[in-house]
């Protein structure tokens, strides 16, 4: 009754969706691709940055369940998704008041494309002699002395460890300069300091004595403060202290735009569902990539062409314009949620309280069949080498020379070659060209253990376009190829269970564990070698995907849809037959009448 008093304009609703998702994957690529290198300015390194992202995924692979379970069961689906949107807008613009780590972090992310690397990573640091230096520097204003910092290999001088930080201070034009020079110089056990420093007025009139009393001074106050709340914030080094407040504000922040993705999916899968439209899902899948394409795009393309700091100051950063646009375009799609179409189906959701849940039984789908655990495998080592390139991409990119344009150009073109596959996927060339969707399994992971291995050998800032094209297969294939082996296993109501298991361990468990053992490995080894073991990781992995798929016998796929229409039409002749031999004994019974009238008619 509800369905017929209710007007359901399935085509206004889809395009709603479709905005609506526009907007926010738009908003999301605005912020989310740059954010590694903004992390990287303000002077994380490696694994601080592995951890923050890592962590973030890890929240989400907890809390996306449990928020959509809380929503559905309170249906407050879309109070959820416009609180969301209001509070990681806010919580977005968080990240510009953290001061950095290192004073020329403003000018050091602007001339990112032109000194090569804003903090270079271990293994291109390493290649420069001391003759090659990256130079930031800092500040300058009228009557402040400017001051430059220089990093350089320290391979070349005798007894050296590893690197050697030189700060070279000009008190003015016409006065002295008084440069101090620190080394750092570790080799095996022993660890050596040699200060050299010129300035005969400064050290001359410090006497032992005051010095004692100044560290007596410092020491009070220090442990002071480890009695106070955050005291042990206050005794770390400046760049632990920004990795800590980094990482709470990434956790609150996730905790409050992680529910959207869940809900709103499911809300519209639903409403689809219910109005026997679910064919028009794809269709807005597609308006998330299409969002996506343009923001990262955009975003890469207004920053690069902005002064290195707005509104003619030096206290903003360009790089700001990324937290803005993201705020703005989640604040614009806030009237896009308030008419987003869902539907909470009750009577499922009273059965899946009363009997066992979904999700459970798409879990032991997975746990049982041996071409399901094998395919879910893959996605969590898929999902590890997608936050690898997605964190240290541009890291790479920026070693060799690029800025916000050339990320934002090679990130566009991956997902503008995602959007190319369903297309052809829908006409049946895929299946015609590459065979059964366990065979583009393997192919997409080849695809991408060829991205990795090519992006370790990046020449320039735009030697990285031609691999993303590859996209189309390292992601978009496997997606489908996974959701293909979903519609295989699955029983009824639990293939979207299965697609979302499938979409946990990717996106989530192994985009964390992928973050977290990259920022390792970046840190100690390098980007390029992180690369290079990710590309032979995947090799070894396609070796053995490729037998075991062999030999792994296929199930079969149990049609429901045909077996209950066989047994509709099975129903129906049986229902038809006893009517045909009723009508037949009526026409012989009516046929022999006839005959007796005749004949009596004929004797009278």
């Amino acid at each position: 009754m509800k369905r017929n008093n209710k007007q359901w304009d399935i085509k206004a609703a889809t395009v709603l969706a479709g905005a609506f998702h526009f907007l926010y994957y738009c908003g999301k690529a605005c912020l989310m691709p740059f954010l590694t290198l903004y992390l990287r300015h303000l002077g994380l390194s490696a694994y601080m940055v592995g951890i923050v992202m890592g962590t973030r995924h890890l929240i989400s692979l907890i809390w996306h369940p449990l928020s959509s379970l809380l929503a559905r069961h309170h249906d407050k689906q879309r109070m959820v998704i416009i609180g969301s949107l209001g509070c990681s807008a806010a919580l977005g613009l968080a990240f510009l008041l953290l001061p950095s780590a290192w004073e020329g972090a403003g000018v050091g992310a602007c001339n990112a494309s032109s000194s090569l690397a804003a903090r270079p990573t271990a293994d291109y640091a390493s290649s420069l002699s001391v003759g090659q230096i990256t130079a930031y520097p800092g500040k300058v204003t009228a009557g402040v002395p400017s001051k430059t910092w220089q990093t350089m290999s320290a391979q070349y001088l005798p007894g050296a460890g590893h690197s050697i930080t030189a700060v070279a201070q000009n008190s003015g034009e016409n006065e002295e300069t008084s440069p101090s020079v620190s080394g750092s110089l570790e080799k095996g056990e022993e660890h050596n300091q040699a200060i050299v420093n010129h300035n005969d007025k400064s050290q001359g009139n410090v006497t032992p004595h005051r010095r004692a009393a100044r560290s007596e001074r410092q020491d009070e106050v220090e442990e002071g403060a480890r009695f106070e709340f955050l005291g042990s914030l206050k005794g770390m080094d400046a760049k632990h202290q920004l990795f800590f407040l980094v990482l709470i504000i990434m956790g609150l922040w996730e905790l409050v735009a992680a529910p959207l993705d869940w809900i709103a999916d499911d809300g519209l899968y639903e409403y689809l569902d219910f109005v026997d439209a679910t064919d028009h899902y794809g269709r807005v899948w597609m308006w998330r990539l299409l969002g996506g394409a343009c923001g990262v795009f955009g975003a890469g393309l207004l920053v690069s062409s902005l002064d290195c700091f707005l509104f003619g100051g030096t206290s903003v950063p360009r790089s700001a314009v990324h937290f803005f646009a993201y705020a703005l375009l989640m604040l614009v799609a806030i009237p896009e949620a308030t008419f987003f179409p869902l539907h909470l189906n009750r009577k499922q959701a009273m059965q899946r309280r009363g009997g066992t849940s979904s999700g459970v039984k798409a879990l032991q789908l997975v746990r049982d069949d041996s071409r399901t655990l094998l395919c879910a495998i893959t996605a969590c080592l898929m999902g590890a080498a997608g936050a690898v390139v997605e964190d240290f991409l541009p890291w790479q990119m920026q070693d060799h020379g690029g800025g916000e344009l050339h990320v934002g150009v090679a990130l566009g073109l991956a997902l503008l070659g995602q959007v190319a596959f369903p297309p052809l996927q829908r006409s049946g060339r895929v299946t015609r060209l590459l065979g059964p969707h366990g065979r583009l399994l393997l192919l997409g992971t080849v695809s991408r253990a060829l991205q990795c291995l090519y992006y370790s050998f990046l020449w320039g800032p735009w030697a990285a376009l031609p691999a993303q094209a590859l996209d189309c297969l390292s992601v978009s294939a496997v997606w489908w190829s996974l959701e293909a082996q979903c519609k295989d296993v699955a029983s009824p109501g639990t293939e979207r269970a299965m697609q979302r298991v499938y979409q946990a361990l990717a996106l989530d468990l192994g985009a964390g564990l992928g973050s977290f053992a990259g920022g390792l490995v970046a840190q100690r080894f390098g980007v390029a070698v992180l690369f290079q073991g990710l590309a032979a990781g995947l090799a070894l992995w396609c070796l053995v995907l490729g037998p075991l798929q062999w030999k792994i016998p296929k199930q079969r796929r149990i049609n429901y849809s045909r077996l209950l229409a066989a047994n509709a039409s099975e129903d129906s002749n049986s229902e038809s037959d006893p009517e045909r031999d009723w009508l037949e004994k009526a026409i012989e019974q009516g046929d022999g009448n006839n005959n007796n009238n005749r004949r009596n008619n004929f004797h009278r």
